[in-house]
């Protein structure tokens, strides 16, 4: 999704995010707007680009200070946070739905993907174990459109490279 950089289009987000914080439960901050407003138009960002963009609209924010809000936010639904192996973190607010992650091994590109049966859990394992299942996650692995047009191998951290050997 293309950056919005228009004020008018950050105070027409900015009365959902409002709304959404309160009813959570959370106080209505500067940088907790400005982090959910950001997320809203560049979905599965890292903490350190939701930082570098919070900093550009609003000066001075500490590093803490977003990491409290991203983890504030996910703790209460209105963010997702998922976590790819040999990635870093990413967040997005597309949160309390039942969709999955492609991600790409060599640069990390990370899309959104529809459960293929739409309920919750779409996968069903084949032994609970006891557990009563709520929810599947998958991350679907390979190479974006991009890494594969210049021929990238998929990098030396990706996730499944160590297993089978002792």
């Amino acid at each position: 999704m293309a950056p919005t950089t228009s004020t008018r289009d950050n105070a027409d987000r900015r009365p959902d995010a409002r709304r959404q914080l309160r009813a959570a439960g959370l106080r209505v901050t500067a940088p907790r707007l400005a982090v959910l407003d950001w997320l809203a138009g560049h979905p599965h960002a890292t903490a350190d680009e939701v930082a570098t963009a919070v900093r550009e609209r609003l000066g001075t924010v500490s590093t803490q200070a977003v990491y409290d809000v991203l983890n504030a936010c996910t703790r209460v639904g209105l963010l997702r946070r998922i976590e790819p192996a040999g990635h870093p973190a990413r967040f997005e607010t597309r949160a309390g739905d039942n969709h999955h992650h492609l991600v790409c091994r060599q640069c990390g590109r990370t899309e959104d993907v529809d459960c293929v049966v739409g309920a919750r859990p779409c996968l069903d394992p084949s032994d609970t174990a006891g557990f009563e299942v709520e929810e599947a996650e998958v991350l679907f692995w390979g190479l974006c459109p991009d890494c594969r047009s210049t021929g990238a191998a998929p990098s030396s951290h990706a996730h499944h490279e160590e297993e089978g050997r002792a």
